[in-house]
């Protein structure tokens, strides 16, 4: 057990205490930038975990986004508590107009298609009436089989299927010169 108390590393303060002092012992005008504040750290702190880049680029970025950094051209700086807060992207929202006193709101329908009702009675359509459901079926074929050309498929209205074949012109044929 006394071993282990001698392995532990001396007890860091959070990431973001360390970046903000950092920032702060740093003092410069337009910010620190990551690799200033890395180099800091690592100065006063000396032995650092394995990963101590990606937890620093981690808690910088995370900082940032909750509003407590500023990212300037690539500088960290402190943000200023009298400054607006920031706005993301975007179209802003509209503004919530108040309800006159004593109007109550009623839920709002759900999105989607509504349940089916277990109390409604059940409509079956009955065969033969109305249309069948689903695609028509096919014309059955012909009680002879297919009779004829071979080459052409007849249907029903005795006319081959697909294009007309190529109509071959013999080789003597007149050619009629002008008046």
């Amino acid at each position: 057990m006394a071993t282990e108390e001698v392995n532990k590393p001396p007890l860091l303060p959070s990431y973001p205490q360390l970046i903000m002092n950092a920032i702060e012992a740093l003092n410069d005008k337009n910010g620190s930038n990551k690799t200033s504040i890395s180099k800091y750290i690592e100065s006063k702190y000396g032995d650092l975990p394995a990963g101590h880049t990606t937890l620093l680029s981690h808690h910088l970025n995370r900082m940032k986004q909750t509003g407590e950094l500023v990212f300037l051209k690539n500088n960290y700086m402190k943000a200023d508590p009298n400054a607006p807060p920031k706005r993301g992207r975007g179209r802003p929202p509209k503004p919530k107009v108040p309800l006159p006193p004593g109007v109550v709101l009623t839920p709002a329908r759900p999105r989607g298609r509504p349940p089916k009702d277990p109390n409604a009675p059940i409509t079956s359509s009955k065969p033969g009436t109305g249309k069948p459901r689903g695609r028509p079926r096919k014309m059955a074929r012909p009680e002879g089989g297919i009779t004829g050309n071979s080459t052409l498929l007849s249907t029903g209205s005795g006319r081959p299927r697909g294009r007309p074949p190529k109509v071959k012109t013999s080789p003597l044929t007149e050619v009629s010169v002008g008046h």
